[in-house]
């Protein structure tokens, strides 16, 4: 499902609450570092030349947005860049934290400026600095094993492996969140499965190297582009976050 609107919302996500999203992305079209097997927006599209929404239209969306909802005393608990594809892509990301930073302290200064992120644009100094603005940097790690990131997330860039991953996200020194999705199933003729004793030794032992400050865990809630893949059952997922928390992790199952 795509995404029509630069600002959508509000919905409640099942790990950030009462959540007012916003699309930095183009309407109708995906635009991704990674084409992930289990996104529910779909497969990447091609297209070369995306038409992005420019700043002053974000900000003034955002704004009528906020305007409207605190007319009707309705406050977000965060709001949230997401939709379609990766937010750190644009271009002016680093001004639009920042307009959504004093749109927030007008209309809603109890509300979380929040980003999901693949950690991929993480080179660029700009997207540093934006998201060290914001309260919350959500940052993906389906994998701690090459062939299995590559295989759930299929990164445009076919080079990239986990370490250039961690060693972007651990610019932050633990203070982000890391958001890993689990599940199983079959793409291409190979087979995904990131939940085998061999995949959460690997996976606990980045967790522990890089220490979020928050680690949310999750398994696929909507139809995906492979349909192939299996949902993990929550007693699996507790399974699976309770080593964590007996290390005094803090970690959340959405399952």
């Amino acid at each position: 499902m795509l995404f029509n609107e630069i600002v959508y919302g509000p919905i409640h996500s099942r790990r950030l609450g009462t959540s007012l999203g916003i699309n930095v992305m183009p309407s109708f079209t995906k635009l991704c570092t990674f084409d992930c097997v289990y996104c529910e927006l779909g497969w990447n599209t091609p297209n070369n030349h995306p038409l992005l929404p420019t700043r002053a239209e974000i900000r003034e969306a955002l704004r009528l947005k906020l305007l409207s909802l605190s007319e009707q005393a309705i406050q977000p608990d965060v709001l949230t860049f997401s939709g379609n594809g990766e937010p750190t892509l644009h271009p002016e990301f680093e001004g639009i934290i920042a307009d959504t930073c004093t749109l927030r302290d007008q209309y809603c200064p109890t509300a979380k400026v929040a980003v999901l992120s693949n950690s991929t644009q993480l080179a660029r100094e700009d997207v540093i600095r934006a998201l060290k603005q914001c309260d919350s940097r959500i940052l993906k790690l389906d994998s701690a094993i090459d062939k299995t990131m590559r295989a759930i997330d299929q990164p445009l860039n076919k080079d990239l492996t986990v370490e250039q991953i961690v060693r972007n996200i651990a610019v932050f020194n633990g203070d982000f969140t890391l958001q890993t999705c689990f599940l199983r199933g079959s793409h291409n003729g190979i087979t995904i499965d990131n939940t085998t004793p061999e995949e959460l030794s690997a996976w606990y032992k980045l967790v522990e190297q890089l220490h979020p400050a928050q680690i949310m865990i999750y398994v696929i809630d909507r139809a995906t582009p492979c349909p192939t893949l299996e949902k993990i059952s929550r007693e699996q997922m507790d399974a699976i976050a309770q080593p964590l928390r007996d290390k005094g992790f803090s970690i959340s199952v959405s399952a």
